[in-house]
């Protein structure tokens, strides 16, 4: 039995050694070291970057600035919100900004940070706690959707907020994942698409197995459902959050196999959403929720082509923010998602620039839990 036991602590040392931040553990539980918390849970705050014209120009801050005033507006009656500013300039106009718009200062600070763009899901901290209840941050890798767009600033973020919080960060900086490419349910369940984790843009060095076993100890999941995606449909190659939705733990909100198929996916991922379940063998309840009625128009009354998810909203601690595209379909989806959350208040969000620019509500916020 002693050289067994010796045996066994060998090759977990060897397996540190050779693969960094793995572990050796010999239960499922045991492998699950940390755990992020569901979105739904007490929030200390929201972090949002703030648009700004040092990458892409005026107009582009321009377009996006009301839906930033908008959420800002909204949050605050909710939870602290913490605004990433580019530079002490942009905080003094945004401040200014702020207060034309009569939005109140009192549950707002800034951060001066460099940013690239405005998308803390996928490049911003994922807070989990350990197991003694303690928060933690996590930074994972960040290429921008492999590489298509500049990253480098962006890729910072995690290990700054670490520093501003004087919080642990845990650097996962080898493995590449963006906050909007899964869902956890908050309870052992993960959804994802291979098209946005596995593909040779994101992680060219691991297997799926590999990925498997970074997302268990990292996230807390056990029960790892795979979609297989499409890969270059738009630049986030397929994320999750603009496809279905934890409303809580035992609640999926998704689109109906029609929509899903105008969405780009295959009838085999269909069929798996349809039929997914949590980490005890129970199926989900579906709540479907229709796209826009037709395609999305941005302000200046230009069609982008495609119609929009409302699955892509954030919950807030008494608000729920419903990405809105002024279409008929707007009150449906909002009726639909208030029913789910009695406690909290929907508010539509005008998305439509944000939207013609790449993403919705979840794509730009990231929740900070309350530490305990």
């Amino acid at each position: 039995m002693k050289i067994l036991i010796l045996v066994y602590f060998i090759f977990c040392s060897l397996n540190l050694l050779g693969q960094k931040k793995q572990f050796c553990d010999s239960t499922t539980k045991d492998k699950t070291l940390y755990t992020m918390p569901a979105e739904s849970l007490a929030h200390e705050g929201t972090w949002l970057q703030w648009p700004h014209h040092y990458q892409y120009g005026l107009k582009y801050r321009k377009a996006l600035e009301p839906t930033w005033l908008s959420m800002t507006k909204y949050l605050i009656t909710s939870e602290n919100v913490h605004l990433i500013v580019y530079d002490l300039k942009e905080k003094a106009r945004i401040t200014t900004l702020l207060k034309t718009n009569q939005i109140s200062l009192q549950n707002i600070d800034f951060t001066m940070l460099k940013t690239d763009d405005v998308w803390i899901r996928d490049n911003g901290p994922i807070f989990v706690k350990n197991r003694a209840n303690q928060l933690l941050i996590e930074d994972w890798g960040f290429n921008a959707w492999g590489k298509d767009a500049k990253y480098k600033k962006c890729d910072l973020i995690p290990e700054q907020i670490a520093s501003k919080l004087s919080l642990p960060s845990i650097d996962l900086y080898n493995v590449t994942l963006e906050g909007g490419a899964f869902e956890t349910d908050g309870r052992g369940t993960l959804i994802a698409t291979r098209s946005s984790i596995t593909h040779r843009s994101r992680n060219p060095k691991y297997s799926e197995l590999k990925i498997e076993s970074y997302l268990t100890k990292y996230l807390g999941v056990t029960n790892i459902i795979w979609l297989d995606g499409k890969y270059g449909t738009e630049i986030t190659d397929m994320h999750i959050d603009g496809i279905l939705k934890f409303a809580n733990d035992s609640t999926l909100v998704t689109m109906s196999a029609k929509d899903l198929i105008y969405w780009g996916l295959s009838s085999s991922d269909i069929s798996i959403i349809n039929s997914v379940r949590n980490v005890n063998e129970v199926d989900y309840k579906k709540i479907y929720i229709p796209l826009t009625a037709f395609e999305v128009k941005n302000t200046s009354g230009k069609s982008l082509g495609y119609k929009g998810s409302y699955c892509n909203y954030y919950i807030a601690n008494t608000v729920v923010l419903v990405p809105n595209y002024n279409d008929p379909n707007d009150e449906v989806a909002n009726k639909i998602i208030q029913k789910l959350y009695p406690l909290r208040k929907v508010i539509g969000i005008d998305v439509r620039n944000l939207y013609e620019n790449g993403g919705m509500i979840h794509c730009v916020t990231m929740q900070q839990p309350k530490r305990k």
